[in-house]
């Protein structure tokens, strides 16, 4: 029996070696297009005996500098859904990747089901033969994933599978991504070619929630909501025409929590953020880039808008009416003078309402762009109408609702019995809830963990509050009085000078008229 196998091998190892041998006859010495003519009919020949397609799925496309989507999201989704039945694997953190990923490795197979069919999937890389340094990444060795199937699916695999696995690719992609917090780069640091991207980022870990946020819960709840509503309606938006976005507006005096806010809404939806500051921006043009720089799942913050910066119009306009101003009421030769430098941004209000509201903002959908402002009023209406800052949210001093959700996150405490006393101050007095939170921390030794001594120590703060409150509400008084009474004083002073040079004017007339008379 052995013998008889021995024999058996010895047979197919003789009759391979001449097809070896001619290969490599055929590899030196033919032609190379006799040679892909070969290949190819080669190829053509197996065809007709082999029911089985294959699809093949490189790492890099046409753009050499960038990976293929859908080579991450094969990657991705198999790495989820088919790396269990592997005997080959790999494991890695990737570069913004939260978990550690265990995916398929180079040259394994793997097989899925897909509506009752078998498909079969194989990591394959590639050397290059050339002997040349490549500038491009993967340029020294190519990854690709094979797809085999039966030709009698080919519409099912083309037309359903392969959307299906984009689709879970991604979403694994989105679950196992570390989010990110942005900020723009100056203008004159972008640079693609070194990598120099017009934003750059740090892992966002504020551990802010809606559970630990100090807001009426009545509030709390609508706010949690619409954010509900909006992350699941892209079809609605879809439906009656609008961008799949929205905006929100959080004013109210510092200290109230806006930018807990915005922190609390990242966490709920998984969204990175982007912090955009306005002041290192340009003109427009820049601003639609940064825009559409920006991926989908993201919140676009520009705080203190009112402040930020000044739009270039209305500056101008200013600047212009101040000028003929000084030169009306100035007669007096000028020196000539360099022209003024304005390195400050030159974005408008115009610019500004199409980066929210125009056709640039339907790029990528599923943002959520957000201001904050100490002082709505100061705002252009037409900034902050619905259909741009969609829902405006009211950040107002702290309430008793709120304290009890600060009492609870800090001191681990529901009801006390002077949280009545708390009430009532927090009722009569303007108390931010940081402030608040700021009293509850047992940061010291004989607050920790001692809940008496941190509401006294707070109910003393909010006392404390007030009789500044009212004492600033007195002085503010007494000046708006003085103020008053200089006023007066220099409006008498004027009425006395304009007297007086009433009285200087009437001899002179008279005197006129005599000289006249003797003329």
């Amino acid at each position: 029996m052995t013998a008889a196998v021995v024999e058996r091998w010895a047979g197919l190892g003789s009759a391979v070696a001449p097809l070896i041998f001619l290969w490599s006859v055929v590899q030196n010495y033919v032609p190379p297009t006799f040679r892909l003519y070969l290949t190819t009919w080669a190829a053509k020949l197996a065809a007709c005996f082999n029911p089985y397609l294959e699809i093949t799925i490189s790492e890099y496309g046409a753009e050499r500098f960038q990976r293929s989507d859908f080579f991450l999201a094969v990657e991705a989704y198999l790495s989820d859904a088919c790396a269990r039945r592997a005997r080959k694997l790999k494991a890695e953190l990737g570069k913004d990747s939260k978990n550690l990923r265990v995916s398929v490795d180079d040259h394994e197979e793997v097989t899925d089901d897909f509506s009752g069919i078998t498909i079969w999937w194989y990591a394959s890389k590639r050397q290059s033969k050339a002997n040349v340094i490549s500038l491009y990444p993967g340029g020294d060795e190519r990854r690709f994933y094979r797809l085999v199937f039966h030709r009698r699916h080919r519409e099912l695999v083309v037309d359903s599978y392969l959307p299906f696995v984009l689709g879970e690719g991604r979403a694994v992609t989105l679950k196992n991504r570390q989010r990110r917090l942005f900020t723009n780069n100056a203008s004159g640091s972008w640079n693609p070619y070194q990598g120099k991207s017009v934003w750059s980022h740090v892992p966002f870990e504020h551990p802010a929630t809606f559970d630990t946020l100090a807001m009426h819960p009545d509030e709390k709840e609508a706010v949690i909501d619409d954010l509900m509503a909006f992350q699941e309606s892209k079809e609605y938006y879809a439906k009656v025409g609008k961008a799949w976005k929205r905006g929100y507006l959080l004013y109210g005096p510092p200290g109230t929590g806006k930018s807990t806010m915005i922190a609390a809404m990242a966490n709920f939806l998984d969204y990175d953020v982007y912090d955009l500051e306005l002041t290192a921006v340009k003109n427009n043009t820049e601003l639609r880039k940064l825009f559409i720089e920006t991926t989908g799942k993201s919140i676009i913050i520009i705080e203190d808008i009112d402040c930020s910066v000044d739009f270039t119009g209305k500056r101008r306009k200013d600047k212009k009416a101040s000028s003929d101003k000084d030169s009306d009421n100035d007669d007096k030769p000028k020196l000539p003078i360099e022209p003024e430098k304005d390195d400050a941004t030159k974005v408008t209000l115009s610019g500004l309402l199409n980066f929210i509201d125009g056709l640039w903002s339907a790029c990528g959908g599923e943002r959520i762009i957000i201001f904050t402002t100490n002082h709505k009023e100061k705002l252009d209406p037409a900034l902050i109408r619905r259909g741009r800052m969609d829902k405006h949210i009211e950040m107002s001093y702290c309430h008793f609702e709120g304290f009890k959700v600060l009492a609870k996150n800090y001191l681990d405490v529901i009801e006390h019995e002077l949280f009545g006393e708390v009430q009532r101050l927090l009722e009569e007095t303007d108390m931010s809830p940081a402030d608040v939170a700021e009293n509850l921390m047992p940061m010291s030794k004989k607050k920790k963990r001692d809940p008496d001594v941190c509401l006294i120590g707070l109910i003393e703060a909010i006392k404390q509050t007030k009789e500044e409150a009212a004492a600033a509400k007195v002085k503010e008084a007494e000046v708006a009085q003085a103020k008053k009474a200089k006023e007066k004083e220099e409006t008498e002073v004027k009425k006395g000078k304009e007297e007086d040079q009433e009285k200087d004017k009437a001899p002179e007339a008279a005197n006129g008229d005599i000289k006249q008379g003797h003329k």
